[in-house]
């Protein structure tokens, strides 16, 4: 991929309205997070943190603490107190479920899977219609640019860690 100067390439306004709309989604779904905080009672960190582990493990892949960690930016031990803090409250239990006992496994209690699911009840309708009322060629379209888009920021991610190493 060639390099470009992000800051001084000219772009189209199609292109600056599709970087406007992706700054605009996230700004909207962080509003979102927020209400979720506010609907389950508690700070919006740890909300983010069970939507994480919640979202992991109804996709499958069940996220260990330092996968949490990095997914939402804190240091290990500032997740282990979030994480004790989500356990006594009894959203969040800690398994060992691989052969390596040492491995442990974050699941959202059925609770908090019963209370975020009634939260996407009321807030996710006007997504999920606007989801369920675009053609599959546009979603297809738009998997397909959200892929790469998901791919371009991983690699800057990679990228500012690997500066930050040197840098350290």
């Amino acid at each position: 991929m060639p390099e470009i100067d992000p800051l001084t390439h000219p772009w189209a306004e199609d292109q600056v309205a599709v970087m406007h709309g992706l700054r605009d989604w996230a700004v909207t779904f962080a509003e979102l997070n927020h209400h979720l905080s506010s609907w389950i009672g508690l700070p919006v960190s740890d909300a983010n943190a069970l939507g994480q582990v919640i979202w992991a493990e109804v996709a499958g892949a069940p996220v260990s603490p330092a996968a949490l960690s990095r997914r939402i930016g804190m240091t290990s031990g500032a997740t282990s107190i979030l994480l004790d803090r989500l356990e006594r409250a009894g959203h969040v239990e800690r398994h060992r479920e691989s052969a390596d006992r040492r491995r442990i496994t974050l699941r959202a209690t059925p609770s908090a899977h019963a209370e975020s699911q009634r939260f996407l009840a009321f807030a996710g309708t006007e997504i999920a219609t606007t989801v369920l009322a675009t053609p599959p060629q546009d979603l297809r379209v738009v998997i397909d640019f959200l892929t790469r888009m998901r791919t371009a920021a991983a690699a800057a991610n990679d990228r500012l860690v690997e500066r930050r190493a040197t840098t350290d």
